[in-house]
């Protein structure tokens, strides 16, 4: 048995059996790290002692006949933009190479009070930027399904590595489809999380502006629906040091079974490959006892889109490009200098406007799903892009960027959005996106299993090689 290949749940089952130890799970993932990270490059700090010296604890609570946890034993990695005690936080910046944690995100408090065992700390573009992931600290990221295609950005590393069969469930950030476009690029699923769900902070840097505080989110990424669940079960978890943190119940009212379709949310340019899996989710859906309508519009998703990054960029433009030009690192500058247009200059005036249309686009969506519990919609309008795509030329960049929309404007109302991998296209993957209400992530996993258990599930792959 490859105990590397197993899902977090059946895994955590064997070892709270005694079937398999904790430090065997983690010798079988650390083995597996060494055999194919050097192809991809996912995992750029661990230490193989503090492992092992991890697992260990699990096995000497379970010898003590105490319960450590749902995910006793479960190698999962981390990525590189959030503290670590000891670690250094880098957001894939060589300006932060020292920025040594001293105490650990919530995040990473809440995994481990549910054991699990922290293999290591996965890469992310410069700022975690991009829709790809390269930078100057760390290096460059591959996809492990076809290196020619972005692993996805900006937890690039975390999908890429959970693709591979290194650990068996990933930590992500998102806010902008940074969990939902790895997920969607490497072949596995990715949950952002409603904004308040999952307590975040990090002590080593200083505190962030309003604007990404009421957008960046933490969320897992998985392998499997089911595995998604125990991993949002454990980050979840109360922690005082997060004001945004909503201590809302992980199942909300029952609701009927209703989705809408809806193709090309306001105009969207969509491929025929991404349009074929969309309506193959809606047909699962329907197998499972769903009732999908198809829809010609959702309420304003591109004004969203625009919005969102006009706060996420806007607020602090000027800082964030001195810091992109002291690094020197092209995709993070290639990011700022591409959208200055839309985000510059930006005021009182500009916040106060901004931050009124996202109330009105918020009580928009959530009147929405009050018809349809569920939506079902593109992550992407394309097919994962080639590598390096945003920094061949500016008609490229603005591709990329247009064909993001549908999750670029979801965190602006602080919805959960769900992308389930769906299949591939020769050796590329694709998948589909599922949007809830606020706090309603248990729709999205209700129907994302319904779409899952339709098809292949995903597994992990031995990397491509150019």
């Amino acid at each position: 048995m490859d105990i590397w290949r197993l899902p977090a749940a059946e895994l955590a089952s064997l070892i709270k059996s005694r079937k398999v130890s904790a430090t065997e799970a983690a010798t079988a993932a650390l083995g597996r790290l060494d055999a194919v990270n050097p192809k991809i490059n996912a995992v750029v700090d661990h230490r193989p002692d503090d492992v092992l010296a991890q697992a260990r604890t699990i096995d000497d609570a379970f010898g003590r006949k105490e319960d450590p946890g749902p995910l006793a034993g479960v190698p999962i990695t981390i990525k590189v933009n959030i503290d670590q005690t000891g670690f250094a936080n880098t957001n894939g910046i060589t300006l932060q190479r020292d920025l040594i944690a001293k105490t650990n995100s919530p995040v990473i408090d809440n995994m481990r009070k549910a054991g699990a065992v922290i293999l290591g700390r996965t890469n992310t573009p410069a700022f975690s930027y991009r829709w790809f992931t390269k930078n100057l600290v760390h290096g460059h990221t591959r996809n492990p399904r076809d290196p020619a295609i972005t692993p996805g950005g900006s937890s690039g590393g975390a999908a890429s590595s959970l693709a591979a069969g290194i650990g068996h469930i990933a930590h992500g950030t998102d806010i902008a489809g940074s969990i939902r476009y790895p997920a969607y690029a490497c072949g596995v699923h990715g949950l952002r999380t409603t904004l308040g769900r999952v307590a975040a902070w990090n002590a080593s840097g200083a505190e962030r502006s309003i604007c990404p505080q009421i957008a960046a989110v933490s969320g897992p990424l998985a392998r499997t629906i089911g595995d998604l669940r125990i991993a949002l079960a454990a980050m979840s978890q109360p922690d005082a040091r997060d004001p945004w943190w909503v201590p809302a119940p992980l199942e909300g009212p029952p609701a009927p079974k209703r989705a809408a379709l809806c193709i090309s949310p306001d105009g969207l340019e969509v491929v025929d490959e991404v349009k074929a899996a969309l309506r193959d989710a809606a047909k699962r859906l329907e197998r499972a006892g769903w009732t999908v309508e198809e829809i010609e519009k959702t309420p304003p998703l591109k004004e969203a889109a625009d919005i969102q990054t006009r706060l996420w960029l806007g607020d602090g433009y000027e800082a964030m490009l001195a810091a992109a030009e002291r690094e020197g690192d092209p995709g993070a500058l290639a990011c700022l200098h591409g959208n200055r247009s839309k985000v510059h200059p930006f005021d009182s005036a500009a916040l106060s406007q901004a931050l009124t249309r996202r109330a009105t686009l918020t009580r928009d969506w959530q009147t929405f799903f009050e018809t349809y519990p569920v939506l079902l919609m593109p992550v992407s309008g394309e097919l994962p892009f080639p590598d390096q795509l945003d920094v061949k030329d500016d008609a490229s960049f603005a591709r990329v960027w247009r064909a993001q929309m549908p999750m670029v404007g979801i965190p602006l109302m602080g919805l959960p959005g769900l992308t389930v991998s769906t299949g591939l296209v020769g050796r590329v993957p694709v998948g589909v996106q599922v949007v809830a209400g606020r706090y309603r992530e248990d729709l999205c996993l209700l129907a994302g299993e319904a779409i899952e258990a339709g098809g292949t599930p995903a597994s992990p792959v031995d990397p491509v090689v150019a």
